[in-house]
């Protein structure tokens, strides 16, 4: 891939990813942007040791706009937009309304100063990935190609991201649909580079190192030896990544895709495997789409392992869940979800996964 960085008017980074023989990219951003003022920050729950960030300058983020001010689409005379060309392939750029920011001003402390509740300014890093130029487009609708430039993306940035003093664990995500909560509707996706490791990576890493203490291997290519060798919940299945309804599904269509080997993160793919997980998460996307005879709102999280710690523990995966349990039900997180962390599904791992393999 071919990769420019360039600058938007307010000083935020654009990178851009083209096929080779892509024009040069030198648009400038006419915008008078004022400089991005992010204060954001964490703090520590007592009772969970959790960390939870308070970012309230987002409540001014844009909202819904018609598709003819789309701030994803390239900029077209008179509609200047985030992505100052006039087409593009992949672009990833800071997000104006970040969670987690570079800049962020503050002093660790406590809250109310009684030592009890920690303070930190919410150091760290908040992308968006712009999937394609296409405002009516879909990642199901990109080609295998196409998904190949974005994994090389995702990689780049993890990279990058991992390396930044404070950036703990990086996240690329896609929120897909109204119903997730989507308020742009141009396909796109997120990057967070988190000042902290994420309490799910938590749990896991404590799970894998018990388990690997216990049996001598990691517990993600257990599972993924005994859902290949039972195939009863297999969705689709290759030479290096095979996809599965976890056995333990929370959601009412949920889907791992892992790779058949260990690896921390997107930048330890082969070339091979970043091919092969094109066909393999489009044929993926196609079925869930296919499920319901709409398009599947659904979050895809790629889980990956601590960028500074830990490593030798993670194994890295994509999962692809969605709250919609029917053509027009959601799935609501109420008492028992939302309220004790103990979910309950109304479909088994295997009925979904044979809805997923009888869809085309």
């Amino acid at each position: 891939m071919k990769r420019t960085v360039r600058h938007l008017a307010d000083g935020r980074e654009i990178i851009y990813f083209d096929s080779p023989g892509a024009p040069e990219r030198t648009a400038e951003d006419t915008r008078a942007l004022p400089r991005v003022a992010a204060a954001s920050e964490i703090r520590r729950d007592p009772l969970t040791g959790e960390w939870v960030a308070m970012a309230a300058h987002r409540q001014t983020r844009t909202y819904k706009p018609p598709a003819d001010l789309c701030p994803l689409c390239p900029t077209k005379p008179g509609k200047p937009s985030e992505i100052p060309e006039p087409d593009y392939d992949v672009a990833v750029f800071e997000n104006r309304f970040p969670s987690f920011a570079r800049d962020v001003i503050g002093d660790s402390s406590t809250v109310d100063g009684a030592g009890l509740v920690p303070i930190a300014p919410g150091v760290g890093r908040c992308e968006v990935v712009c999937f394609t130029s296409d405002h009516d487009g879909s990642f199901a609708g990109l080609t295998a190609k196409q998904v190949r430039a974005v994994v090389d993306a995702w990689a780049d940035r993890t990279a990058e991201l991992s390396a930044m003093d404070g950036v703990e664990q990086v996240f690329p995500f896609e929120n897909r649909g109204e119903e997730i909560g989507v308020t742009l509707h141009h396909p796109h996706g997120q990057i967070y580079g988190y000042p902290f490791v994420t309490p799910k990576t938590e749990r896991t890493l404590e799970v894998a190192r018990a388990y690997e203490a216990e049996h001598g291997r990691p517990v993600m290519g257990d599972v993924l030896a005994a859902e290949r060798a039972s195939g009863i919940r297999v969705v689709v299945a290759g030479a290096h990544w095979t996809a599965f309804v976890p056995p333990a599904a929370r959601w009412p269509v949920q889907v791992q895709i892992v790779p058949h080997r260990q690896l921390p993160d997107i930048p330890a793919l082969s070339d091979e495997e970043r091919d092969e997980f094109a066909d393999v998460y489009l044929e993926v996307l196609r079925r869930c789409d296919g499920l319901y005879d709409r398009p599947l709102p659904y979050i895809a999280a790629w889980n990956q392992a601590p960028a500074k710690r830990d490593r030798e523990l993670g194994w890295l995966y994509l999962e692809v869940f969605s709250v919609l349990r029917s053509k027009d039900k959601l799935k609501y997180l109420a008492g028992s979800e939302s309220g004790m962390a103990v979910w309950i599904n109304d479909a088994t791992p295997e009925q979904i996964a044979e809805r997923l393999r009888a869809t085309h």
